[in-house]
């Protein structure tokens, strides 16, 4: 038999166990042209947030009783298909199944032999591209600046971090404990980092780690900390939005100081973003995140949980901090 988790019901507010189901069916069987597929990991982020709320977006809501799906690294065990082999690996927007039947659409064969599998959907996934795109493309870093980070000890925050730093950047993490504070100068090369929980006065904190202004803020969490990051900002300062971990849960619409004048008065880019409006340039950049990993430029940290029907919890485990890095689930 094979087990799948769907959406129960829509959360309110943050997710509860009780807003999924794991439901029983019978392991498929493939066609010509198919290849069964058996997960092997599978990636929680917190956009899969919005995806639960029934609201207009970048992409179509789940459907209830539906399966949730995410990026998933999974093997082929069987193969009625010219270009997959029993023994491939393959990574791919798939659903949370133990098994599944795929015609191949969208997978991309990957090299356990080069990196760990969970590294595909990680730092050579599409958090490594989304750091990479999203800090080039927008923030075009330049050596001398400096940039902010927030949720920096996070699966795209701690890359950003280090890529910044190798284009010459000064580089200052925000993040929600010590001791993640202290990995990200430790292991991740940040110069500075700030313990959001325990500072009374993020301003002026940041203000005091970025003594010569914010050029690039690289904004994971929205809410209070980026309108800290917002007062210190220089001429010319690119802001860019790539998520808003600290409000997906809201019942309410957050408030927020208006950003205009600050973006006016210093000539300031704020421009949000998804990793696909950069798709056209993901080979040239998968290609460089590789380069730097495997020169020991880049290096990352997971926190894997085992066990398909941990993933729900696993999910709702992210707005409470308790990733370090990458969250994968390992079936």
């Amino acid at each position: 038999m094979n087990h799948t988790i769907v959406l129960n019901k829509r959360p309110v507010g943050k997710p509860q166990l009780t807003d999924f189901s794991i439901v029983t069916e019978e392991t498929p069987t493939i066609n010509t042209g198919e290849i069964l597929l058996k997960t092997s990991y599978v990636s929680v982020d917190p956009y899969l947030r919005g995806r639960m709320s029934d609201s207009k977006s970048y992409i179509a809501p789940f459907e209830l009783q539906k399966p949730v799906s995410s990026g998933i690294i999974a093997e082929v065990v069987e193969s009625n298909h010219s270009k997959f082999s029993k023994g491939d690996f393959v990574s791919g927007l798939l659903q949370w199944k133990e098994y599944q039947k795929s015609t191949g659409e969208g997978l991309i064969k990957i090299d356990a032999k080069k990196a760990p599998q969970s590294a595909y959907l990680g730092i050579l996934g599409m958090t490594g591209l989304t750091a990479y795109l999203g800090l080039s493309e927008i923030g075009n870093p330049q050596k001398g600046e400096t940039v902010v980070v927030s949720g920096a000890a996070g699966a795209v925050g701690s890359v950003v971090g280090q890529i910044a730093k190798i284009r010459g950047c000064r580089v200052v993490g925000v993040a929600g404990t010590d001791e993640k504070v202290e990995m990200l100068t430790r292991d991740f090369g940040f110069d500075e980092a700030i313990n959001y929980n325990t500072t009374e006065n993020m301003t002026e904190a940041i203000a005091t780690a970025c003594p010569d202004g914010v050029d690039i803020y690289f904004d994971n969490v929205g809410g209070d900390i980026s309108d800290a990051a917002l007062l210190n900002i220089n001429k010319f300062a690119r802001i860019i939005i790539c998520g808003a971990i600290s409000v997906y849960n809201e019942t309410t619409l957050p408030k927020s100081i208006s950003v205009q004048p600050f973006l006016v008065k210093n000539s300031a880019l704020m421009q949000g973003f998804i990793v696909s409006n950069y798709a056209a340039k993901f080979p040239e950049a998968m290609q460089q995140l590789a380069t730097w990993l495997a020169e020991g430029k880049l290096t990352y940290v997971e926190t894997v949980v085992e066990g398909f029907t941990q993933i729900p919890q696993a999910f709702i485990d992210l707005f409470d901090g308790k990733n370090k890095g990458k969250m994968v689930v390992k079936i």
